[in-house]
């Protein structure tokens, strides 16, 4: 059944009188007036009662107060009791624990405990400070609501956005459609995210990037900490640094700033552009350390590197830039082309002035095999140790040290297979052009024979420890990620389709919001079965 409604009840007043030829129906009360209806005071210096219509209108210095927490002052303001909806005009001010309202017009519809402006208004909320041209506020949630430009300011950062979310009492932010957050350190946009201001902490949903001043963070889902400097990125992340010529991709990702420092795992790939070159580095989980011109990349489990000329697999990589050293540890292969590497550890050496590669280590068992363009064989050479010199970025000499030993296939000017040549020397020295050997010379006591094909069979042709991985070789940037690699991409994506469509409507608030300040729920006591005995 309908609840009577009450009716507007004078509490007090210097004078009362009435007009009926300039103001019919009303009576005119002035001095100190105070009226009251289902819980909320008006005060003012004046007021038009129309009883009949269970209305007022009151004048001068009106306040409003609903319990002990809600307050509005004004110059003006009506209030309909039937209806319980206030309007008040002229500096206009709203009050309550967590914040104060600004504007000059404002509505208040106390059936559903809003209140709302469409001329500009300003809220002070502690630290923060928000404008809009419109907003809403809702009581008992003590959230505003702004769908249209709305401007909030704090010591750490600007928010701007058109929709907006805003708690009073937990400082919570959630904004939807494109938006920024802006500080003296780096500018957030995103176009679904929440920020919580008193913490400082962020999560992006949609189209969000992090831009400091010389690298760019993107991801689906972005988390920030301001006070921490720290963010972590998931599924289809970029950070691209622009300083160092550098873009590191995966689908999740750490970025520490004031360790100048990244994480990067779950198909982490990085490019590094020297010379001209796109150098690409991946493994299982990549790290990246130290600031400019003293980068640090660790790769670790099953890592790979790539670029046009050159390929390689590896355990793990260890890559200095100050020294310009990168090493391959663990079960290390090198492609240079269609020569293969293999040893112990492989060091890669570059020029950090002229940013080209200048040489190259293969330390403990190193193997070189190039297979025979013109056959079916693989020119061989191997020692202990080897040291590559590079000319324009190309393998250009080849030294192998102690112990060496040598297959190689001597064909004549017509292309035709004359003599396999096997030997041992102590040094063994390569020339090469276009990656190609071109020549080939033992020194220090030499020993070598030349066979016919026909003369030197097959379970010869190869030198102990040869093993050819050519079917291993990364031909393609794309040819770097192992296959399960490539499923677990293949699975983020698909599971993305139902994120996209979340995005697609603002953020809930959450738990943590809608009962933030609120004491927590007592657990009832659950009753203990006795029995006796």
């Amino acid at each position: 059944m309908a609840q009577p409604k009450k009716t507007i009840q004078i509490i007090h007043t210097d004078f009362t009188d009435s007009n009926q030829n300039e103001i019919p129906g009303a009576s005119i009360l002035t001095g100190n007036v105070q009226i009251e209806h289902d819980g909320v005071l008006i005060n003012c210096n004046k007021l038009y009662f129309f009883e009949k219509e269970n209305y007022a209108k009151a004048f001068g210095n009106v306040i409003m107060n609903q319990g002990d927490s809600i307050f509005m002052n004004s110059r003006y303001a009506e209030y309909n009791g039937n209806e319980k909806f206030a309007y008040a005009s002229g500096e206009v001010v709203l009050r309550s624990p967590e914040s104060t309202l600004t504007t000059d017009t404002l509505n208040f519809d106390r059936n559903i405990q809003q209140a709302y402006y469409n001329s500009y208004g300003t809220i002070i909320n502690k630290d923060n400070t928000l404008k809009s041209k419109s907003g809403r506020y809702y009581l008992n949630e003590k959230k505003y609501q702004f769908l249209t430009a709305v401007t909030v300011t704090n010591p750490q950062c600007v928010i701007k956005s058109n929709h907006l979310d805003f708690y009073d009492n937990s400082g919570h932010a959630y904004v939807f459609g494109p938006s920024t957050i802006t500080s003296k350190d780096n500018v957030i946009y995103t176009e679904r995210g929440f920020y919580d201001t008193k913490k400082d902490l962020a999560t992006l949903t949609k189209n969000s990037t992090i831009k400091y001043d010389n690298r760019l963070i993107k991801g689906d889902k972005i988390f920030y900490d301001r006070k921490r400097d720290f963010s972590s990125a998931t599924d289809n992340v970029k950070i691209t640094d622009t300083i160092n010529k550098m873009i590191v991709r995966g689908h999740y990702a750490e970025v520490y700033k004031k360790q100048d420092s990244m994480f990067i795992t779950k198909k982490a790939l990085l490019s590094s552009l020297v010379e001209n070159d796109s150098v690409y580095i991946h493994a299982k989980k990549l790290l990246v350390t130290g600031k400019q011109g003293e980068r640090i990349i660790r790769g670790f489990n099953n890592a790979r590197i790539y670029k046009i000329d050159m390929s390689g697999k590896c355990d793990s990589i260890h890559s200095d830039q100050k020294k310009g050293l990168t090493q391959l540890i663990g079960k290390p292969v090198l492609w240079n082309n269609e020569s293969q590497m293999t040893g112990d550890v492989i060091h890669l050496i570059g020029n950090n002035k002229t940013e080209k590669l200048d040489s190259l280590k293969v330390l403990n068992n190193a193997f070189i095999v190039q297979k025979d363009t013109l056959g079916t064989g693989f020119n061989q050479v191997k020692g202990q140790d080897l040291f590559g010199k590079f000319k324009d970025n190309k393998l250009s000499t080849v030294d192998l040290v102690k112990n060496t030993e040598k297959i190689y296939y001597m064909y004549n000017d017509k292309n035709e297979l004359e003599m396999i040549d096997k030997g041992v020397s102590s040094r063994i020295h390569l020339e090469l052009e276009d990656n190609k050997i071109q020549t080939m010379t033992a020194f220090v006591d030499p020993k070598s024979d030349s066979y016919p094909p026909d003369q030197f069979p097959e379970n010869a042709r190869k030198l102990r420890g040869f093993v050819w991985r050519g079917d291993e070789r990364i031909k393609s940037k794309d040819d770097i990620f192992p296959p399960e690699e490539l499923a677990l991409e293949a699975k983020i994506l698909k599971e993305s389709v139902a994120k996209d469509l979340e995005n697609e409507k603002p953020m809930e608030a959450t738990k943590e919001t809608l009962e933030y300040g609120k004491p927590p729920k007592k657990e009832k006591a659950k009753a203990k079965n006795t029995k006796k005995k």
